[in-house]
């Protein structure tokens, strides 16, 4: 049920929504996005937040396909790639990961999360030297964030740039401390980190 206050336009049934994302109410923020789309079914954003809130809580292919139907409808608009290529690596569909961020990419070069989850994607695949520069890109353009660094740190590491590896760990325990607690990294699953991927993570920090 919907408060009363709220709900008569898409606008106020998308504001309603990302109230309840907000809250961790995702169920309801679902159906208040879904109330959205169907009263204005042209609206990107609409579609974004909708898919977006889907991958939230594991419906990958419905994700995907509202934001199939967002790139569809608006083809240069570089969000829908965003969301679409992160449900793509989280759904371990990595070409597909790949294939959308490198279009995201291609829209907007400044994209720090296309480049990010670009070098998640591309670790997977074992492309360390191409994963390494979309991490060290993407801390260049967010040097502040610790995930590019510790994305370039584990891609150093299995390329058997050890040393170097810790070098960059160490950058990201700089900006915050807590990666030097190993049961804080358990949350780089939040970041789209695999499990593989935090193990990894945890052997640069026991290294140092």
């Amino acid at each position: 049920m919907f408060p009363t206050i709220a709900a008569n336009s898409a606008s106020e049934y998308r504001q309603l929504g990302l109230s309840y994302r907000q809250q961790g109410r995702y169920q309801e923020a679902i159906t208040a996005m879904s109330k959205s789309v169907e009263l204005e079914p042209k609206n990107l954003m609409g579609k974004v937040n909708l898919g977006w809130t889907l991958h939230l809580v594991g419906r990958e292919e419905e994700a995907t396909n509202y934001l199939l139907q967002a790139i569809y409808q608006e083809p240069l608009k570089y969000s829908a790639y965003n969301a679409l290529g992160i449900v793509y690596l989280v759904d371990d569909k990595l070409i597909n990961a790949v294939l959308i961020h490198t279009l995201a990419v291609i829209l907007k070069p400044d994209n720090e999360v296309a480049y990010y989850n670009l070098s998640l994607a591309l670790h997977q695949l074992k492309i360390y030297p191409m994963a390494i520069n979309a991490a060290n890109y993407a801390v260049k353009l967010e040097p502040n964030n610790p995930h590019p660094l510790v994305s370039a740190a584990i891609n150093y590491w299995d390329s058997g740039s050890r040393n170097l590896a810790q070098n960059i760990y160490r950058r990201a325990i700089k900006l915050d401390i807590r990666y030097q607690n190993s049961i804080f990294l358990n949350h780089l699953q939040q970041a789209a980190f695999t499990e593989e991927q935090i193990n990894i993570t945890k052997q640069i920090l026991s290294s140092l």
